[in-house]
């Protein structure tokens, strides 16, 4: 049995086969799935997703790439949302200084507002990072001396530098279909020195298809591939890996069910 922590159902790349995809999923193995909200006004559909199917779960929260497209939601909003039986996890927020396209000083703002309704909901941060390592850590950081929090640092691609600091406050690191790219060797040796109770996998589905289908759309039953690579990186059987990341999401999404 596997979980895909992360992964966008909602997105125009499923609307011609989403019950298919489900389908495939769970003959994959995949029985639970957690599928991610970017903005606010999208949060309608990924709910009524999650609504639609078993084992489909969902997160709330506003990417930094679409930080400036409207208000910044509230701590108040987040925690709103909250209240729904299926949303289980506050993002997919963070920082993402590799495009340039919004202000770091609003994208920290908003980061922000979603530490504080992951410490208030009781529910996980979903954190996405990129070229913005030392400013990460240092918010991670700052957000957990005013109060203890969860934290999965999605599709992990990031210095070992924030690896560890994420590890060190208790965070969890997911691996995707990056983790089996060729040229990742550096970020699997990061994952090798990472304890195997703090992994999770995903597919971050439609990007980033894990190797034997880069290249294709991503969909959730693709992260069987992913765990085949993680399994290998960690030095354990598959299905140990399976086991594990289960478990692990199972500890840190707490709202979701043990099937």
């Amino acid at each position: 049995m596997l979980v895909d922590s992360h992964c966008h159902l909602d997105f125009p790349d499923f609307d011609d086969d989403r019950d298919d995809l489900i389908v495939r999923a769970r003959a994959a193995g995949v029985t639970q799935m957690v599928t991610i909200c970017t903005r606010a006004s999208a949060e309608p559909t990924v709910r009524a997703i999650a609504e639609t199917y078993e084992g489909v779960y969902y997160a709330v929260g506003a990417h930094p790439l679409n930080v400036g497209e409207a208000p910044l939601m509230s701590v108040e909003d987040l925690v709103g949302y909250a209240d729904h039986p299926k949303m289980v996890g506050i993002g997919e927020t963070g920082l993402d200084y590799h495009y340039d396209k919004w202000p770091p000083d609003l994208q920290k703002e908003s980061f922000r507002r979603h530490i504080v309704a992951a410490r208030e909901t009781g529910l996980p941060l979903i954190i996405h990072a990129r070229d913005a390592d030392d400013d990460m850590a240092a918010i991670l950081r700052e957000g957990y001396e005013d109060g203890p929090y969860t934290c999965v640092m999605h599709c992990f691609s990031s210095g070992r530098a924030l690896a560890e600091a994420a590890l060190e406050l208790g965070f969890y690191l997911s691996m995707s279909g990056v983790a089996t790219f060729k040229n990742a060797d550096s970020l699997r040796a990061i994952f090798a020195d990472a304890p195997l109770d703090r992994i999770l996998v995903e597919t971050d589905a439609p990007y980033l298809a894990p190797v034997p289908k880069r290249g294709k759309r991503n969909e959730p039953a693709y992260v069987a591939h992913t765990a085949t690579i993680g399994a290998q990186v960690l030095g354990v059987t598959t299905q140990e890996f399976a086991a594990a990341t289960t478990a692990n999401f199972h500890r840190l999404f707490t709202k979701v069910p043990v099937p």
